[in-house]
């Protein structure tokens, strides 16, 4: 059995931003895209394996969404100085995820 591989030649135009961590922002708006993806592909989805994919994927970013907000509701607001016993975040996350 014979495997091919394609090789393709380029330079490497990574940066140092591309190494970068990225914040808990970036991590839930990542994650709410891929939520939206992934409910665009469960209402195209006609092949039952597929289908049940999109659920396990859907079950998954949800999750990983809810523990998101749950990470950012904790954070406490740097340079805001508010009466708030809780952080809006957390009402919001509250409200929204019951």
């Amino acid at each position: 059995m014979k495997t091919y591989f394609s090789h393709s030649v380029g330079t490497d135009d990574t940066t140092e931003e591309d190494y970068a961590p990225i914040t808990l922002k970036e991590s839930i708006e990542k994650t709410r895209q891929a939520l939206e993806i992934a409910y665009a592909g469960f209402d195209n989805a006609i092949e039952f394996d597929l289908i049940d994919s999109y659920i396990y994927q859907i079950n998954a970013l949800q999750k990983r969404y809810k523990h998101l907000a749950s990470l950012a509701a904790a954070e406490p607001i740097m340079g805001k100085n508010t009466s708030y016993k809780h952080s809006p975040v957390r009402a919001l996350v509250s409200h929204v995820l019951g």
